[in-house]
């Protein structure tokens, strides 16, 4: 059991990475990025070109990519996102599923649909005694990797100046404006950040989960259920019902393998019924 258990936080370490990015771009827009997966896609192939095709190692990789990939986030929000912000925010939902669905086409045009292999770095193979059990060091690896991005995220939001205040744009947007803050200034390098986590998950899969055009579709639906359940823009209950998710799916698996697959979703609901707003949120954010 301590086992599974485990395995589900190293799978709720990808679900808090991309939800943490996925709150924190929600609150401040206000806009649901369905491109979310897409770019979680893109992080795994961007590993696996830069090695594939350039001979560049994991390492460089962990740190390229994310950056790459939120320079193309931050042209993204100024180009389409922000021009489609003030209208209904269903034109930027459309926007951005349309753009997940010519993404995965053009990953299947290049790639085709069969999964790409990707080796863990040397520095990371074999197995680490944790006491009770031996586990795969790359997995240990993952877990500390989200641990700290989220830990260090969550100091720049409370200690810094400039965290505090993407903090209130991104929970209470109109309240920070009224305050006088200009919080149109911090939405492109805040969405820029946000599809930069999505492509360091990414990454960080590539070398332990299938590098193919689907793998974010499989993933984001359960994301978005991770990002209700915490509270719709709070980045603690997203962050916390990441691993809380990753927890009860890998104990539905061992407990009750019929419901693993719906087990996320049947915990939304009983959450949405209980609290509305999620466990974190606030019920202002529902009117």
């Amino acid at each position: 059991m301590l086992e599974q258990a485990f395995n589900g936080l190293v799978g709720g370490a990808f679900f808090a990475l991309l939800a943490l990015g996925l709150a924190v771009i929600f609150g401040m827009l206000g806009v649901v990025n369905f491109a979310h997966g897409a770019f979680y896609m893109l992080g795994a192939f961007g590993a696996f070109v830069l090695l594939d095709s350039f001979g560049v190692n994991f390492w460089v990789a962990l740190f390229a990519v994310p950056i790459v990939l939120g320079v193309v986030g931050v042209v993204l929000e100024r180009l389409f996102i922000r021009r489609l912000a003030p209208l209904d925010p269903l034109y930027n939902f459309l926007f951005t599923f349309g753009l997940t669905l010519i993404l995965q086409d053009l990953i299947k045009s290049r790639y085709g649909v069969q999964s790409q292999p990707y080796p863990r770095p040397s520095a990371l193979s074999g197995s680490l005694d944790l006491g009770l059990f031996t586990y795969p060091t790359y997995q240990v690896f993952v877990l500390a990797v989200s641990l700290a991005v989220c830990a260090l995220v969550w100091l720049a939001l409370t200690r810094t100046r400039v965290g505090m205040i993407v903090r209130a744009a991104t929970e209470k947007p109109e309240l920070t404006r009224a305050l006088g803050i200009d919080v149109g200034r911090w939405v492109t390098p805040v969405f820029g950040f946000g599809i930069a986590l999505a492509g360091l998950a990414g990454v960080l899969a590539a070398p332990m989960r299938a590098v193919n055009p689907l793998m974010g579709a499989d993933l984001i639906i359960t994301v978005f259920a991770v990002v209700v359940i915490g509270g719709l823009g709070s980045i603690f209950g997203s962050v916390t019902a990441g691993f809380a998710i990753g927890l009860v799916s890998a104990l539905g698996n061992l407990y009750v393998p019929a419901l693993s697959q719906t087990l996320v979703f049947i915990l939304m609901a009983a959450v949405l019924l209980w609290r509305p707003a999620g466990l974190f949120g606030r019920e202002e954010a529902l009117s």
